[in-house]
């Protein structure tokens, strides 16, 4: 999962245990728990950050645990969720994303699901002793009710 998210670090469970406190106080993030619906199972986590309630925009991540949950339909339900309370609950016109190009299962699902690609930042991201490509995308609110509520 680290290397799909870009995450460098190593953190225990007590910094991630604080990290998702300090979430319940920011007023520019959303983060949700992502659970198998049989077992209540942790799997993953979603999250709209950077919130910004006056351009109404925010940038939109998402991690699954482990390869074992994976290409199961969890993300893709994460996301069109969070879709859905991010320009209907929050009212935000633009919620964008960042993705590595080597993460090409992500690639396929946000494209799916409706992203279009902005652009590339190259060279963003140092791993495995090489530089990768980072991808961004976004959804606009009317792309969002053009695709998921019937040009409403």
């Amino acid at each position: 999962m680290r290397r799909l998210t870009g995450t460098q670090r190593h953190f225990t469970k007590e910094q991630i245990s604080n990290y998702i406190e300090s979430k319940a106080q920011d007023t520019t993030a959303v983060l949700l728990l992502i659970a198998e619906a049989s077992s209540d199972f942790l799997i993953g986590d979603i999250a709209l950050q950077d919130i910004d309630s006056i351009n109404r925009n925010a940038n939109l991540r998402i991690a699954i645990d482990a390869p074992c949950h994976q290409g199961k339909g969890y993300g893709s339900e994460a996301i069109r969720l969070m879709l859905e309370y991010g320009f209907g609950n929050l009212n935000l016109h633009r919620i964008e994303l960042n993705v590595f190009t080597y993460n090409d299962r992500a690639i396929h699902v946000y494209k799916k699901l409706g992203f279009q690609q902005e652009g590339v930042q190259r060279q963003v991201v140092f791993y495995d002793h090489q530089y990768h490509d980072s991808i961004w995308m976004s959804m606009l609110a009317s792309e969002y009710r053009s695709l998921y509520k019937g040009n409403k």
